[in-house]
């Protein structure tokens, strides 16, 4: 390998992203699973395909995994930093017991007051590297707050867009 992992990191650290929680919902599953994704992109509107690239050592992975599974893509907004961080670093106790879900067409649970979300079935999946890249069609989507700036990770921190 030409690059280390240090090296590809300290490059990439400088490209803005947004921040969404992922949330997934399998048949074997009676509760939901969270993580926070800022590998999201769109990738066709005909069909409406977007895809999140999901670690292998994380608990989405393995569920994405299971037949059956769906997703939705919750994009944040500026002020839900905290949440991002819940659905990142808490183990123990249950993410979503802070905000308002409900489940969207597939199942998943969406966050009511997210910017906007995608709710997705399985299309497709690919491994890459660490991590694999799942292709989701969306099942039906909702901008709740259409004229709010995102959630904005630059740097290793944190950002808000100014919309002035």
């Amino acid at each position: 390998m030409s690059v280390s992992s240090t090296e590809f990191r300290d490059a990439l650290r400088h490209f803005p992203a947004g921040v969404t929680i992922v949330t997934i919902q399998t048949p074997a599953e009676s509760q939901p699973h969270g993580l926070t994704v800022s590998a999201f992109a769109s990738v066709s509107p005909e069909p409406p395909l977007i895809l999140v690239c999901i670690d292998h050592k994380a608990l989405g992975h393995e569920l994405l995994q299971q037949p059956g599974a769906t997703f939705a893509v919750n994009i944040l907004g500026a002020d839900q930093a905290e949440l991002s961080n819940r659905f990142a670093w808490i183990k123990d106790e249950d993410r979503f017991a802070k905000g308002e879900w409900v489940t969207a067409v597939t199942g998943a649970p969406v966050l009511t007051n997210a910017l906007a979300w995608l709710d997705c079935t399985v299309h497709a999946h690919y491994p890459a590297g660490t991590h694999t890249i799942y292709v989701g069609e969306v099942q039906a989507s909702h901008v709740p707050r259409p004229n709010e700036a995102p959630l904005i990770y630059w740097n290793r921190d944190y950002r808000q867009l100014d919309l002035g």
